[in-house]
């Protein structure tokens, strides 16, 4: 029986292996195991309400070993250390306990296709200092070590009085999301009594480059920039920083911006692999150039699917941009074409659509554009934004639990918000 292999439990790699489950998995016609290092599976676009406390994550939380029974394949824990393309073979390291204590040996795994699912990484660019003082927010590992670091500064900026600074690298999705929803965080601590943390906890959001969101349209990016300082945020663009310091970022000028809790969301790298992709091309940010067919350049039993693919498509100077809309849409395409690689026939292109990107501002607000749709003048601001990105995610429920259960679990963290603090209190 031929063995799809897919690597990564993100958004593409888990909606991939949960649709080839369904289809090839449950009738037999094929052996689908999804790879992963972590247990379960979380939303990425989700990531920054877990590291500010304002989202819990359990009730959407995908535990893998029972997704996998529910969906018709297989999963195996381990971290992606290598691959061996002759002989359709990859590589996983050992699984250990937070002790160290290990749990599963080293292992291999043969393959006869290979799907690549890796997301991405946030790019310290080899600054100084960064790697030692910074928090990154890109797994669910991440954000929790974020989130206990912040509950320190909170306390102590309640016991002591004094003031305390978060500054945020990198003004993308990510850094902005982050920046509005530790206001959201302080405004409601005061809810709970603690009203004198207003005022002694400062956030910057620091961006290298003329505008925040430069994805996005001038038109967004300078309204974002607006309502987030008019929430109290600096920003600070046209600010390189060149190293990071226990107490502060330094910029090329000499400017030092004090941080007691530094984040660094900039850039957008490939995971790194230990032994290499066995001479698969990567971009000079290290994800894995593919064709449209999203078949590695080098090798046709090899896809890559996801933010960890570089894909530029006919017609255009630039490679898609790594979001949760594109991951999603090649998984789509993948579980229709590997079936008929399977059967022998050659996959279709990927075509894609850009149907708009759109960001929320915690609670407060939320602005984006509808990219080829054009509805509003293809501008969305408020309410309708709020409402857009949320169905982003409720899509993402559908294509893993179907619709009905989707739903359910929609009508569950209702449930949850009317009976639960509004924080992450515990």
């Amino acid at each position: 029986m031929n063995h799809v292999v897919i690597v990564g439990g993100g958004v593409a790699g888990l909606e991939l292996a949960t649709r080839l489950g369904n289809r090839l998995g449950a009738q037999g016609k094929a052996q689908v195991t999804l790879v992963d290092r972590g247990a379960a599976h979380l939303w990425k676009p989700m990531l920054h309400t877990l590291a500010a406390g304002t989202g819990d994550g359990r009730l959407q939380r995908v535990p893998y070993l029972a997704h996998a029974a529910q969906h018709h394949f297989r999963f195996r824990p381990g971290p992606f250390t290598g691959l061996d393309r002759t002989r359709r073979r990859i590589s996983l390291g050992a699984v250990r306990a937070e002790d160290g204590e290990c749990l599963l040996p080293p292992q291999t795994l043969d393959y006869d296709l290979l799907v690549l699912a890796l997301g991405s990484r946030a790019d310290d660019f080899g600054t100084p200092g960064v790697a030692e003082y910074c928090h990154f927010i890109d797994s669910q590992a991440e954000a929790e070590s974020f989130n206990q670091a912040l509950r320190r500064l909170v306390l102590r900026a309640l016991a002591g009085g004094a003031t305390s600074e978060v500054a945020i690298v990198g003004g993308g999705a990510t850094g902005v999301e982050l920046a509005a929803s530790l206001v959201q965080l302080v405004e409601q601590l005061g809810g709970y009594g603690a009203r004198d943390l207003h005022g002694r906890v400062g956030i910057t959001l620091i961006e290298s480059g003329p505008r925040l969101l430069p994805a996005f349209p001038e038109r967004v990016s300078a309204q974002v920039e607006a309502r987030l300082g008019a929430l109290g945020i600096r920003v600070r663009t046209r600010a390189r920083v060149v190293a990071a310091t226990p107490d502060a970022y330094v910029l090329d000028d000499g400017t030092r911006i004090r941080s007691t809790l530094k984040a660094w969301a900039a850039g957008v790298r490939g995971e790194a692999v230990p032994d290499g992709y066995d001479g698969l091309e990567t971009s000079r940010n290290g994800r894995l150039l593919v064709r449209p067919t999203l078949q590695a350049t080098r090798d046709d039993r090899v896809f890559a699917v996801g933010d960890c693919a570089s894909l530029t498509l006919p017609g255009h100077d630039r490679p898609l941009a790594p979001t949760a809309q594109v991951a999603h849409r090649q998984a789509r395409h993948l579980s229709r074409q590997l079936p008929r690689v399977l059967a022998g026939e050659s996959p279709r292109e990927f075509v894609h659509r850009d149907l708009g990107a759109l960001v929320p501002l915690g609670h407060y607000d939320a602005f984006g554009t509808l990219g080829q749709l054009g509805l509003f003048r293809g501008f969305l601001h408020g309410r309708l934004a709020h409402v857009g990105h949320a169905m982003l995610y409720r899509r993402h429920q559908a294509g893993l639990h179907g619709i009905w259960s989707g739903s359910l679990l929609w009508l569950a963290e209702l449930l949850q918000r009317r009976v639960r603090p509004a924080l992450r209190l515990d």
